[in-house]
């Protein structure tokens, strides 16, 4: 029975880590081992890499984080972090912040910053620099640009959307599905296909 019970423990932590948001409806059965869980994986991340991880977070221990001196990494209160996420500071996230499983953000030498209640969906990818493009040598040689992405609060970018270096999406704004986003996103836009444009506004959906 005991060792039953173990088997069920590791399975509730996997899928936490799978699915985050469910740590934040625990019932309090779990709310005591799952806290003092976090607190060692949390303590663990800080005390190997740059990052600042506030309180009431999860991080999936499976996810994949890296803030070398100069490129800290800073979790907002109450952020979720999923298993199998890449994230290579600098980054910022603000309050409330999730990102989903799979997941790839990276935020070169510009940074990225992700305002307060965004949710960043499964397999995502923000990459905040860029390779030259000179026809007279390799891509492997060109050299390479950062400007940094900025993404508003209460925002949604879709399962395996893509974000571009330079980029600003504004708050309260949605990324479809897929969508390759190259070019800024006014606030409350609906923004889907590739390259990405304008096919909503959200004040408009009720």
């Amino acid at each position: 029975m005991d060792d039953l019970k173990a088997l069920r423990r590791e399975q509730h932590k996997r899928r936490l880590s799978w699915m985050p948001w469910l740590y934040f409806s625990l019932k309090p059965r779990h709310r005591a081992w799952a806290e003092a869980w976090q607190q060692e994986v949390q303590a663990r991340f800080m005390a190997l890499e740059t990052i600042q991880i506030a309180e009431g977070c999860f991080v999936a221990p499976e996810a994949r984080l890296f803030a070398e001196l100069g490129r800290t990494l800073v979790i907002g209160p109450g952020s979720s972090i999923a298993a199998d996420t890449f994230l290579h500071g600098p980054a910022v996230l603000g309050r409330g912040v999730s990102i989903n499983a799979r997941a790839s953000l990276d935020g070169g030498a510009g940074g990225i910053h992700i305002g307060d209640g965004t949710r960043i969906a499964t397999g995502a990818a923000l990459y905040a620099f860029n390779h030259g493009l000179a026809p007279d040598r390799p891509i492997r040689e060109q050299p390479v640009t950062s400007r940094g992405i900025r993404v508003g609060a209460d925002v949604w970018i879709g399962a395996n959307a893509g974000i571009t270096d330079g980029v600003t999406v504004g708050d309260h704004a949605v990324v479809g599905m897929g969508a390759v986003v190259t070019r800024d996103v006014p606030a409350w836009a609906i923004v889907a296909g590739v390259p990405a444009r304008v096919v909503g506004d959200r004040r408009e959906k009720r």
